[in-house]
């Protein structure tokens, strides 16, 4: 099995996370909004992250938001 994290970007810390006060979980990637979870969702990922440490916590976070760099992007609506 390959390592997780071959190019140690997780070692630079890009995932960061902020908890709301309705128990929303904000993720952010370079201090920047990636996700919002809420409800189930928000719960189970706190959960993670309350047994997790150091970086395992950019692990969760990463699986979390999953490939978002890609194929997230809305097609341009513009005519070519």
């Amino acid at each position: 099995m390959a390592p997780i994290d071959q190019r140690n970007i997780l070692d630079e810390e890009p995932f960061q996370y902020q908890v709301f006060k309705d128990h929303k979980v904000q993720i952010f990637w370079n201090n920047k909004p990636v996700m919002l979870l809420k409800g189930l969702a928000a719960q189970e990922l706190l959960k993670k992250l309350g047994k997790s440490e150091g970086k395992d916590i950019q692990l969760v976070l990463a699986k979390a938001t999953g490939n978002f760099k890609r194929g997230n992007e809305r097609a341009s609506k513009k005519k070519r």
